[in-house]
């Protein structure tokens, strides 16, 4: 095997390829990148029986075939050569990578014992990419990073004949978002869910963030639940997560009377501020009144803090305890100059429920998008 690429191209395409493989795998071989040349260029693809991603990308091929490589070792290499076409050949075991005046010589790994790249063919609609990959962000930081519970460390996407919907939990905090949905030439018009790990979805937001536009298909093979992501030549499937997800929509209320509405720069600039004397884990405490909305932090007894921003309350005076680093999170996915955190109602009438926070156009307008932030310091779901 014998060919010659761009070096940009041919670096990000090893870069993409081993981006979602894992930094430890107890099979060896999974850690590489199988590179194949055709008379028309190269497919890169990795695998680990979980998560696979490929690309094509024009290369000058002189001699067809197929190798597997060290992914990571490869991507390192490829990021660090000088600006000068790659050169890349195989001689039995051995491959020899040269750019320039650098040369590497890499030992291949066996091909025959690689597993088969999943391959989708059905197409299950469209989506914005920009807006997509905007929408992961805000609802993906809601996911738990605890695998003792695989179920919520994924977001679960819910497709309607023309809406895709975004919804994450860690039973403390729950995020929902939804974007427009092109369904194409299907025309099925069944509810479709899958849930799908949060960090190969994050990756796919980066990924695929500027590609216009993104196809996604959901197919079951062998026993296997997949979904695979598409754009710029570029495939990323994974498998699905198994299991019922929470039912954790019905906690959204549909109307609420008594809320604030604060620049959210403000907010988050003064919780930043006040929580530097917290102890790990401790809450701050948000008092709103008609005179605005005082932050106070009660940290040990050497420290404490305490500050006032404006705020403009509709309802009554309302106190809530909420851990810094989870407001943090929603309102950092609020893409507007103003947020809203509205109080929701629980049986107890002297304990407050979970504060929803939404997005604020202007101070007497809601915001236009339909990004939802349930935030509460006790457990959602028990």
């Amino acid at each position: 095997m014998r060919f010659q690429a761009n070096r940009d191209v041919f670096s990000e395409a090893v870069s993409f390829a081993v981006k979602l493989l894992p930094q430890r795998t107890t099979l060896p071989i999974l850690s590489g990148v199988l590179i194949e040349a055709t008379a028309t260029g190269l497919i890169l693809s990795s695998f680990d029986y979980e998560v696979s991603a490929q690309t094509e990308i024009a290369a000058d091929v002189e001699e067809t075939g197929k190798v597997l490589v060290s992914g990571r070792l490869l991507a390192e290499i490829a990021s660090r050569m000088p600006n000068a076409p790659v050169r890349f050949l195989t001689n039995e075991s051995r491959i020899t990578v040269s750019c320039g005046s650098a040369s590497f010589t890499l030992l291949s790994m066996p091909v025959e014992e690689y597993p088969s790249i999943p391959q989708v063919s059905a197409q299950s609609g469209l989506v914005p990419a920009e807006e997509f990959a905007a929408a992961v962000a805000q609802v993906a930081v809601a996911a738990s990073r605890d695998d003792v519970t695989p179920v919520i460390t994924g977001v679960q996407l819910q497709i309607t004949e023309n809406s895709l919907s975004l919804v994450a939990t860690d039973r403390y905090r729950v995020a929902v978002r939804e974007i427009d949905w092109d369904p194409g030439t299907n025309t099925a018009t069944e509810t479709i869910t899958a849930l799908v790990p949060a960090r190969t979805l994050q990756e796919v937001g980066k990924t695929f963030g500027h590609s216009g536009t993104i196809s996604v298909a959901i197919t079951n093979t062998d026993d296997r639940e997949l979904i695979a992501f598409t754009a710029d030549k570029k495939t990323v499937t994974s498998l699905l997560i198994k299991g019922n997800y929470p039912p954790v929509r019905r906690l959204f209320p549909e109307n609420v009377d008594n809320y604030a509405v604060m620049n959210t720069a403000e907010l988050i600039e003064a919780t930043r501020r006040v929580q530097l004397v917290l102890e790990r884990e401790a809450a701050l405490r948000f008092t709103f009144t008609a005179d605005g909305l005082t932050l106070e932090a009660v940290g040990s007894e050497q420290a404490q803090a305490s500050e006032t921003i404006d705020a403009i309350l509709s309802g009554t005076e309302t106190v809530v305890s909420l851990k810094p680093q989870f407001l943090l999170d929603g309102l950092g996915a609020v893409h507007s100059e103003f947020v809203r955190i509205s109080f929701t109602k629980t049986e107890n009438p002297n304990k407050p429920g979970p504060v929803l926070i939404t997005s604020q156009t202007s101070r007497d307008q809601p915001g236009a998008d339909s990004y939802k932030y349930l935030l509460q310091p006790n457990l959602l779901l028990r």
